[in-house]
């Protein structure tokens, strides 16, 4: 006699689908860790939105948050490397005033 499958949550599967539906660059991978990394007060002030050549933009939402992630560059490049894929090339990153809110 078969054995009968359990349904699946309808949410299980959508995060599973989404999972595989990601981009797989490097802006997609940061964008992925960022709440997590830097935490819940950073990630509403600023946000990952391009890469170049290994260097992602943050858009924050003042000059101050700019400046300030700016001088803390080094210590949330420490945080998110080890929350990345493997072979993930972050290079650095770029803080700028975003001209829309974050």
């Amino acid at each position: 006699m078969r054995r009968r499958r359990v349904p699946r949550p309808v949410g299980a599967a959508i995060g599973e689908a989404l999972e595989h539906a990601e981009p797989q660059t490097l802006l997609a991978a940061v964008q992925r860790v960022w709440p997590a990394a830097v935490g819940e007060a950073i990630a509403r002030e600023a946000t990952p939105v391009a890469e170049r050549s290994g260097m992602v933009t943050v858009a924050c939402s003042s000059s101050a948050w700019a400046q300030e992630l700016d001088l803390l560059g080094a210590r949330v490049l420490e945080r998110i490397r080890p929350k990345l894929p493997a072979g993930s090339a972050l290079e650095g990153l770029r803080f700028i005033i975003s001209d829309d809110p974050v």
